[in-house]
């Protein structure tokens, strides 16, 4: 069985999508009412401009969403999913790609996701750090210690974890998970403490957002974030939205359960590799490929 997956926030670069806009004409309509939906030329971003240009958030969030969702439409028939999942805003390409939500509104609920997040950051500054070369139950027990907010956040594949939370939480835990043997604790460059209670402000704004909107079963199932299982119920697919934000990512638990129900060749669509080579250290029983254009 085939899965096919999409990345989220940090697999962005510069050129990203221009030969889908340049040779497809279907390709370039849907990257032209992106354009108008957004109210800027993302597109100018995407293909022309600095990786500064491509990191700011309500920027890199729609640009890997429209890279990987336009990508799946141009594929056409190769596009045949069993399942599909994404990593954290790769989530909402799944849906768009298996045709849960329409383009339209799952980049409209992007971009609003991609403008609350910013928002939340400036409320209650915040950060994440990568813990490599640590059991995943070692890095709750040192979470639950700490005094403030910090959290599991990414659950990437065994021995690579994304922790999250309040600036001074994240630096003791990273002091005390070196300690106990970390091989790296590891602050990131993001801008703020994404899937932890930090995200609460956002979590409250993209729910009104995404309950407004009309959701469709899925033409497979999608293993969603929250729970790490297979849904197809339009409601169900709804909540597991909302609490995405606040929730931490089960890519680790996601990837085994997807291979658990049959899943022996694991495809990225979008940009970069990342997910191919989580999904490799996962399960070795599995192929994988990806496609970033069509050649």
């Amino acid at each position: 069985m085939k899965a096919f997956v999409f990345p989220g926030q940090g697999a962005q670069f510069v050129g990203m999508g221009k030969d889908l806009y340049d040779n497809n004409e279907e390709a370039r309509a849907m990257f032209e009412k992106a354009n108008e939906i957004l109210g800027f030329r993302i597109t100018d971003l995407m293909f022309e401009g600095t990786p500064e240009d491509l990191r700011q958030t309500k920027v890199t969030q729609p640009a890997i969403f429209l890279h990987s969702v336009i990508l799946a439409k141009a594929l056409g028939d190769e596009f045949k999913p069993d399942m599909v999942a994404g990593h954290s805003l790769g989530e909402f390409s799944a849906l768009v790609a298996a045709g849960a939500l329409n383009f339209e509104d799952g980049l409209r609920l992007v971009s609003a996701r991609a403008q609350a997040m910013q928002k939340a950051c400036e409320i209650n500054p915040s950060t994440m750090a990568a813990i490599i070369a640590l059991p995943d139950e070692k890095v709750e027990e040192v979470c639950a210690g700490i005094e403030g907010v910090v959290v599991c956040a990414n659950y990437n594949c065994p021995g690579q974890l994304v922790i999250s939370g309040e600036e001074a939480a994240i630096d003791k835990a990273c002091e005390v998970l070196k300690a106990a043997g970390a091989k790296r604790a590891m602050k990131l460059p993001v801008g703020g403490g994404f899937h932890s209670p930090c995200m609460e402000p956002a979590r409250t704004e993209l729910a009104e957002a995404i309950e407004r909107t009309n959701f469709t079963t899925p033409s497979c199932p999608v293993y969603q974030n929250v729970d790490a299982l297979p849904h197809t119920d339009p409601a169900e697919i709804k909540g597991l939205l909302i609490s995405q934000l606040t929730a931490p990512v089960r890519w680790t638990q996601t990837v085994k359960n997807m291979v658990a129900d049959g899943a022996t060749e694991f495809v990225e669509l979008g940009p970069g590799k990342v997910l191919q080579g989580l999904v490799s250290k996962i399960s070795r029983d599995v192929t994988v490929a990806g496609y970033q254009s069509l050649d």
